[in-house]
């Protein structure tokens, strides 16, 4: 099975490499200055799962990549999507998977519109890393995950197949018969966490610290659970518990990686991420002032950031 990840950043370095590690027939599609990098240093990986330097690495940028693939591993950033596509699309042949990793659902509309949704699967990971300045791939807590299925919640041929290739890599893939639940749990926790740790500008540690904090949290969540549900998707049980208790505990330094990349001065997926959410609000006729205020207050950022 040949897999095409898209990009070798902290997200797709970590999952490609440790594949490749595992000996699977992996190709990365970078740019020119990323190419140079794998070609001198390698691929290396600091992790708490054990560090790795992968030599030369297969690497072909977009200019060059002609072959078909059987799976394209995609985790750029939202805003880059239009541009990714453009990249990878001709290694999308008939029986090509598509596995997004990226965040919210606005994504799937884009790739089933250009590649056909039977080519789409569903798709989430959730690992804390990234690149240091070295440029090495850094993993900075002991937990990774990579979910994937069928949209329509069958267990297909397809997925067997890359489940079984994907387990090879202990990167703790998981074949899921409920993908679409799962990306809907993890966009409601991390709508939540980015809406509030980017509006307060701190930790969620801090908001809880001062008076209202832990209400205005918990009425962020209660915003974003609304939306899920309204869209047939509530937030199951187990989830909804341990996403309340992330967002309860007392001296978290937890941040969002969006509120990470404002005090960068990067870009951030405010329309993919928030603004989706609210405009599903409105179409439901849900109120959600938070959010709708985390919103204003992202698109004000881009808009000072030019």
């Amino acid at each position: 099975m040949r897999i095409l990840v898209v990009g070798a950043g902290a997200i797709g370095g970590y999952f490609g490499g440790r594949l490749l590690q595992a000996g699977r027939d992996v190709t990365f599609l970078v740019r020119p200055k990323r190419a140079s990098e794998l070609a001198s240093a390698g691929l290396v990986i600091k992790s708490p799962a054990g560090d790795v330097t992968l030599k030369n690495p297969p690497t072909v940028q977009a200019d060059r990549l002609s072959e078909k693939f059987d799976v394209v591993l995609l985790s750029c950033k939202a805003f880059d999507l239009e541009d990714a596509i453009k990249s990878f699309a001709p290694a999308v042949g008939p029986d090509t998977s598509i596995i997004p990793l990226l965040n919210g659902m606005l994504h799937l509309n884009v790739l089933d519109e250009r590649f056909g949704a039977e080519r789409v699967l569903g798709g989430l990971c959730a690992i804390a890393a990234t690149l240091n300045e070295a440029r090495e791939v850094v993993q900075l807590a002991p937990m990774q995950s990579l979910n994937f299925g069928e949209r329509d919640g069958k267990m297909s041929d397809r997925v067997r197949a890359i489940s079984e290739i994907f387990t090879s890599g202990n990167i703790g893939a998981v074949a899921s018969e409920h993908i679409m639940q799962d990306m809907w749990e993890k966009w409601v926790f991390l709508a939540s966490l980015a809406a509030s740790t980017c509006l307060m500008r701190t930790s969620v540690g801090n908001i809880l610290a001062v008076t209202g904090g832990k209400d205005f949290l918990l009425g962020m969540l209660d915003e974003c659970s609304a939306v899920a549900t309204a869209e047939s998707f509530a937030p199951g049980g187990p989830f909804f518990q341990r996403t309340r208790g992330l967002l309860t505990a007392e001296g978290s330094p937890m941040t969002a990686s969006m509120f990470r990349d404002v005090k960068a001065g990067f870009p951030v997926e405010a329309d993919h991420v928030i603004g989706d959410l609210v405009a599903r609000a409105d179409a439901a006729k849900i109120p959600v002032p938070k959010l709708r205020i985390a919103y204003t207050h992202l698109k004000a950022y881009e808009k000072q950031r030019g």
